[in-house]
């Protein structure tokens, strides 16, 4: 054996163990899931990045107040009262966001979706996975439930060298 060999295969041993470090984090948070005592959210807690899934709410829902509010008719009319509404509507959207966007939230979306998504009770997370793969080297898409059945997406990003949770996205269409 030569120092190149070893050299290859512990590079080829640290992409594979790279590739399957999310899936256990998966496999995890399947585990956390399904706690249902008083440990359960103290359980979850550390695989999510509670105040990321609430920036990306909040993007989302200022990109849908924009969509949502009339624009001025170009002559100046109505532009403080239209700023006054948005900037409100913002403040309030924020402050409703914290209170509705918590850990116990993320449980129970995580949880209804794997119900939604499989006939299993008690659902399992793992159960109820369509499609889980990387979208990036620090990115992790994962689709639970088929494309056809209002699938809820879930993604997992490495944070300091952790991956965890940093949205839930809810189909709607």
């Amino acid at each position: 054996m030569t120092i190149g060999y070893i050299i290859r295969s512990l590079f080829a041993l640290l992409i594979v163990a790279f590739g399957l470090w999310p899936y256990l984090t998966i496999f995890h948070l399947d585990g956390a899931l399904h706690q249902s005592d008083a440990t359960a959210i103290e359980e979850f807690s550390p695989y999510v990045n509670l105040p990321a899934i609430q920036a990306h709410y909040k993007t989302r829902l200022d990109n849908t107040v924009t969509n949502v509010m009339p624009t001025n008719d170009g002559a100046g009319h109505g532009d403080q009262v239209l700023n006054w509404v948005a900037g409100n509507f913002k403040l309030l959207g924020d402050a409703a966001l914290k209170q509705k966007i918590t850990i116990d939230w993320v449980r129970t979306s995580l949880n209804e979706a794997a119900e939604r998504a499989t006939a299993e009770r008690p659902a399992s997370f793992i159960s109820a996975i369509d499609f889980a793969f990387f979208e990036s080297w620090d990115r992790v898409v994962i689709r639970i439930g088929a494309l056809d059945r209002q699938p809820t997406y879930a993604i997992l990003s490495l944070n300091n060298w952790q991956w965890q949770l940093t949205d839930v996205i809810r189909s709607c269409w």
